[in-house]
Formats: structure tokens, sequence, C-alpha cells
């Protein structure tokens, strides 16, 4: 299915049937983790004599999901995540296409840290119409679909950067690292703050996605995204983005 529609004044197309995914699976044999957070764990249901497993004789398959979206694989987050103040994600995203763009950057050495910041992404040139940036980190292994971040101290961002990102426009970040924020800050949560204006507009309209992986072939550009979350009534959770190429018409 093929759809046009208009971008920076120009009309383009972009093929719903061949999507992007960018998003890494909660697995709890093999997937992603961080922040020492629990591996996720899926088992059948047990009630009286019905068991939740066809494999153990159940009638169907039935599984209790025990997940925590912030480490066991790609998430959308809220300012509810750090906010008093009860946030809910379902509640503050509400619209689910954007125009992103995708950008591939090299960490630079910091105090010890591996950090990105403003000037990592001198030669970003945002598109008007872009309220979605997605930052993919070099070098680009697929060991980050199975990486153990905890105790590692991975990448992050700097305020600096977030508050730029916010500055220009920026409602939807995307990242292939745990979280924004460096892993052991003494809870400051520079970086999440600074994109949220935690301590100005308090931005309920912006979100974070954290931990995908954008596979190596899909150049730096512009992109349709489509962006899904589950109806969960909590501050973050696991999602499902999406990108598309767009033809100009």
């Amino acid at each position: 299915m093929k759809i046009e529609v208009p971008f920076n004044n120009k009309k383009v197309s972009i093929d719903l049937a061949k999507g992007i995914d960018i998003s890494i699976a909660i697995d709890p044999n093999s997937g992603v983790n961080a922040f020492h957070i629990p591996t996720a764990k899926f088992e059948p249901i047990r009630v009286g004599s019905f068991v939740g497993s066809v494999k153990e004789g159940g009638s169907a398959n039935c599984e209790n999901l025990y997940i925590n979206a912030h480490g066991n694989g790609t998430h959308t987050e809220c300012i509810g995540h750090i906010s008093e103040e009860r946030v809910c994600i379902h509640d503050c995203f509400k619209q689910f296409f954007f125009f992103a763009q995708l950008v591939s950057v090299t960490p630079k050495e910091f105090n010890g840290d591996f950090i990105i910041d403003i000037e990592s992404i001198n030669n970003y040139q945002k598109q008007m119409e872009c309220e979605a940036i997605i930052i993919r980190t070099l070098p680009n292994h697929t060991n980050k679909l199975t990486t153990n971040y905890s105790g590692n101290n991975p990448t992050y961002l700097s305020p600096e950067l977030c508050e730029y990102l916010r500055e220009i426009g920026i409602k939807h970040l995307l990242i292939d690292l745990p979280s924004v924020d460096r892993e052991e800050d003494k809870g400051a949560l520079a970086a999440h703050k600074a994109y949220w204006d935690f301590e100005g507009a308090f931005r309920k309209d912006m979100t974070i996605t954290e931990l995908v992986y954008v596979p190596t072939e899909v150049e730096d550009g512009t992109y349709f995204l489509n962006l899904q979350i589950a109806s969960l009534m909590t501050d973050a959770s696991p999602s499902k983005p999406l990108l598309f190429n767009m033809l100009i018409c």
C-alpha cells in the first residue's frame, strides 16, 4: 500500500508495505539488558488444573509476562519517567506518525566517558518538518541486539545537546543507547531534564525512545516514522518504531 504526503513543500510517496523495523525485541533468553534490571521472564499461567501451555498439556498458550520496559528492550518514555506527578505514556502520546532524520555519530571521549554532544552532530541540518531524530552511534555492531550494558557506563548524551534538540523543535528523540544520561549520575538525570524542560514548560508532548537498533545498511537521511506503543498506564512502554523510505513524486 502506497500513500502520498506533503513534506517540505514537496509531495513524497511512501510504501507502507516496506517498513524497516528498528526495535529490539524483548527476549527472555538472549535480549539486551541495562541498569541491572532483571531479565524478562515469560511463563505460563497456572490456575487450578489449568496450565497456559499446550506443550504441558493445556488447551491454549497463555503466558504471564514479567518485564521492565526501561531495561529489557526498545521502549518509549514520557516525562513521567522523572516526575513526581504520575504522567503515563498512554495519556500523553497520541500521534504515531512523524517525519524523522537518521543521523550517525561517533561518540567522543570526555573525562574518561564517551558522550554525544552538540559538536557531534555539527553536520546535521534539520529538515523543516521533522519532529523526530534518530541517533545511531558508530561503530554499529549487531551485538547491540544482545549487549548487557549494566555496569559498563555506556555512551550518553550531553544535557546541552538535549536542550538544543528541544529548542529546534524535536519532539521525539530515538537513540540506540540505554539512556540519554550517564549510567551512574547520582540521580541528576540532567539530559532527561534538559530535553523535557523539566524546570520550565514540563513538556508532556515529547518522548524519548531508547535501545533501538538501526541496521548499518539503512542510510542516514529523512524517513517517515511510525512509532507504536502498548496501551499501558505507566511512564514507559515497549515500543516498535518503523522507518519508511520516502520518494519524491
